[in-house]
């Protein structure tokens, strides 16, 4: 049993200090950096890529919609075409920076708001996955199982790689509880640990009704904000290794398969 086990990192900028990333990156296998839109700026995209290749995690673009004052996590008004053309400005972005640090990225993963109402979203999927297609075709394309992300990165000829995540509740369907509801968040260790092996091992977890939900993934993310993010990776990981879960990025779960 393989899975990788991302975070998303590289959320400073400027004056402000934001995440956990150097705690976080000796557990992780693939970081999502993001790209200037919602959080980080230039300089650390570099020092986050760099961070990534240092503990030999693959680096992976995490495109926003341009909120940085709500930090990507306010729906907006957008059209296909924009969301197309500032998601290959952020990819595009990070892969020169990848590329000025002799390495590339492996993915692409949208943020917050952006990520959710591609979700249900068939043309803003379809955008962010023309997107991916238009830099890389061979970058791998996150999003929620039996999501339109999924669906339009099948159709757009992209590898997928089906997300889930540990420290968010989940409806009766499949998507995230949004953060506005209580309980959205998990903030209690041990459950997200359990939570964690549940999702590789079992396939299911309990949504917040209390129903019993499938959920095939290969990617588990933990979030760079949530309190003690950097422990929780860590406990994830080795709940998940002595469960017999090898614990790879998913470019080396295709290479190994």
């Amino acid at each position: 049993m393989r899975l990788d086990l991302n975070a998303d990192v590289g959320e400073s900028f400027g004056a402000y200090k934001l995440g956990q990333d150097e705690s976080l990156m000796p557990s992780i296998t693939s970081a999502s950096v993001a790209c200037g839109f919602h959080a980080g700026d230039p300089g650390v995209m570099r020092e986050t890529v760099a961070l990534a290749r240092q503990h030999g995690v693959a680096v992976g673009a995490h495109p926003s919609f341009p909120d940085l004052v709500g930090f990507g996590r306010r729906e907006m008004r957008a059209t296909p075409r924009e969301v197309e053309d500032f998601v290959v400005y952020q990819i595009g972005a990070l892969a020169a920076t990848a590329a000025a640090a002799g390495t590339r990225l492996q993915h692409v993963k949208a943020h917050g708001a952006l990520y959710n109402m591609a979700v249900r979203d068939a043309q803003l999927a379809d955008a962010i996955a023309r997107a991916t297609v238009a830099v890389d075709r061979s970058l791998i394309l996150f999003g929620l199982p039996g999501s339109e992300l999924i669906a339009a990165g099948q159709r757009a000829g992209l590898r997928t790689a089906r997300e889930g995540f540990a420290d968010r509740a989940y409806k009766r369907d499949g998507t995230l509880v949004p953060r506005s509801e209580p309980g959205a968040v998990i903030e209690d260790l041990e459950l997200v640990v359990t939570r964690a092996v549940s999702m590789a091992r079992d396939r299911t977890i309990n949504a917040i009704d209390g129903s019993r939900i499938t959920l095939e993934v290969e990617t588990i993310c933990v979030h760079g904000d949530t309190p003690g993010a950097g422990l929780l990776a860590s406990r994830i990981r080795a709940a998940l290794v002595d469960a017999g879960v090898s614990v790879l990025s998913v470019g080396a779960v295709s290479a190994v398969s």
